[in-house]
């Protein structure tokens, strides 16, 4: 099902879209002519030409007229449609990133054709919320690689890919405990008992017999099934030769890759944890590996977020959040070839009550197969402004707050935020995903003898910088961290949809947004705090996605943008 600008099996289109959005954006390509009288605008993307059909939406993003754009060929200065080889070609990065960008966009194309050929769900404004978090295959709406999967083929993606919706039973090693590190709730055997049920359990420890290890001598650790292919005769293989690591096959319930690929639910229950687990594939600026040094660190900053939350009761009254916490972690050969590359996180799965229903966010941004909008019944039955309101209410304000009351902020995107309504009334919002997100600033916290000690945890964190993990100096850090995440790469999505599907300009959804914070604000007794995140700055950084994979230099990898919660002059809309 597709985005809102998106054209019927024209994957290409999007990519190309995708991709000179984000080069305008980014200012790698340059608006030289910024209304014509064709109603056209013209842009310079290295020593190239090109046009396109274009306006300016919330934080500078460019809103691109589907099919629109051109390139002029500078032998016959002609207009003609623009393909991707040429384009990438005129991008002024280095040969070497123009080339990994372009076999990533063609990826991304190949990938996108091969999910037309797979069953797609009729209407999935029905499914359960496991069904669905496996089944929203659109993907990154800003990153032009969003679908770019380097290291899997074809056939590996009809076996694993989210949109295949095919079970797979994890592979299962024993590894020597000298080279493991475990972040468990409970001993060992117990937690695999409980993790695990006592049948596949007592067949793991069974097979650990007959290999000649226990787990006394060796750690159990689940690999993804494509990972273990990828490593068995390579980085594995001289563990295996000498006794570091027993394989121990297929075992357990099947999983199913939900959106995020690396992560998994259970497919025989699944209110039984998330699995995540490190995968060797390139997803739009990511190598999908486990950052070694929050694996275990994961477990610690769940508990005192969790305590956070419960112990400030804003957050079961006037902004309701709940957090899916990453309770267990298993780290492999620290500092070395396999760290990040073997590990295991497990995540809590949605608790709901009856008559809920749980949505992750970023479906509210899509069209189903109908042509109308993932949330078209919610908004016939509740009026447009009505449920904007209270949505805008029950996702911005809980972030918000703990980003203003708490000093804590996270990266919350479309993936990251499980929307959960009533009779499609939103009642209250669920986070998850923090092992790499969260950022706080000591100095905010109001309790900051319950952090964790982070130099016990690992030593790579005793005496390190701000801003080199999850601590910063800066507060400013913390508002751009949130509204990068949560306003310029994801609402602003919803405010496209909102423009396109019910007329209301994306303006006037964003003065939604700054009275909802403008309230807040008049509410919160603490101004001197308040000012430390002011949101009605006139601009902003945000984070270079793009240059990322083009440029090397880490300070291209922000850039200012306008804020339209800045602006003086409000839509005349309502």
């Amino acid at each position: 099902m597709p985005l809102p600008l998106d054209l019927p099996s024209q994957s290409e289109e999007r990519v190309l879209r995708q991709l000179v959005s984000a080069l305008i954006f980014e200012g790698v390509a340059r608006v030289d002519d910024p209304g014509s009288n064709d109603g056209t605008t013209r842009l310079q993307i290295g020593s190239g030409e090109a046009r396109a059909r274009l306006h300016q939406g919330p934080f500078g993003r460019p809103r691109m007229a589907p099919g629109s754009l051109q390139l002029r060929c500078p032998q016959t200065r002609a207009w003609t449609a623009g393909a991707l080889d040429q384009l990438v070609d005129l991008v002024p990065a280095p040969e070497a990133a123009r080339l990994t960008l372009l076999k990533e966009l063609q990826s991304t194309i190949v990938f996108l054709a091969q999910d037309s050929t797979m069953p797609q769900p009729g209407d999935r404004r029905s499914l359960p919320f496991d069904r669905l978090d496996c089944a929203l295959s659109e993907a990154h709406p800003y990153h032009p690689c969003f679908k770019s999967r380097t290291g899997f083929s074809l056939e590996d993606n009809a076996l694993f890919g989210p949109e295949a919706a095919r079970p797979f039973r994890l592979h299962w090693l024993a590894v020597a405990r000298a080279h493991v590190r475990e972040a468990l709730p409970a001993s060992p055997d117990t937690f695999w008992l409980r993790e695990l049920g006592e049948a596949h359990a007592a067949r793991l420890f069974s097979r650990m017999k007959r290999k000649g290890v226990s787990l006394d001598s060796h750690a159990l650790v689940p690999l993804h099934p494509w990972q273990w292919r990828h490593l068995k005769d390579g980085l594995l293989a001289d563990w295996i030769a000498d006794g570091r690591v027993a394989s121990l096959g297929e075992n357990g319930d099947p999983y199913r890759a939900t959106q995020s690929i690396r992560t998994l639910i259970n497919h025989a229950d699944p209110t039984r944890a998330h699995v995540k687990l490190p995968l060797d594939i390139v997803n739009t600026s990511s190598m999908r590996v486990l950052e070694p040094h929050s694996i275990v660190t994961a477990p610690h900053l769940s508990r005192w977020l969790a305590g956070l939350v419960a112990a400030d009761p804003d957050f079961r009254s006037r902004y309701p959040l709940d957090l899916l916490q990453e309770y267990a972690g298993i780290r492999v050969d620290a500092d070395g070839a396999l760290d990040g590359k073997l590990g295991l996180m497990l995540r809590e799965s949605p608790t709901l009550l009856p008559g809920e229903q749980a949505v992750p966010f970023n479906a509210l941004m899509m069209l189903e197969a109908d042509g109308k909008p993932f949330i078209a019944p919610w908004i016939a039955q509740h009026g447009l402004l009505p449920w904007l309101h209270r949505m805008l209410e029950v996702v911005v304000l809980p972030v918000w707050h703990l980003m203003v009351h708490h000093g804590v902020a996270l990266e919350a995107h479309g993936q990251n935020m499980i929307l959960v309504l009533r009779n499609g009334w939103p009642e209250r919002l669920i986070l998850r995903d923090f092992h790499e997100s969260v950022e706080f600033c000591p100095a905010l916290l109001r309790h900051p003898q319950d952090l964790p000690d982070f130099a016990a945890i690992d030593p790579v964190y005793d005496g390190a910088p701000s801003d080199a993990y999850y601590w910063t100096d800066h507060a400013n850090e913390l508002r751009e961290l949130v509204m990068d995440c949560l306003f310029i790469y994801c609402l602003t999505e919803v405010s496209l949809l909102i423009e396109t599907a019910y007329g209301l300009s994306e303006q006037a959804f964003w003065d939604l947004v700054s009275d909802l914070l403008d309230s807040y604000g008049a509410q919160y007794p603490d101004k001197a705090r308040l000012g430390l995140f002011a949101h009605d700055s006139t601009e902003i950084s945000t984070e270079s996605l793009l240059s990322r994979k083009l440029f090397r230099y880490r300070e291209i990898y922000r850039h200012r943008v306008p804020n339209p919660l800045g602006l003086k002059e409000r839509s005349d809309q309502p």
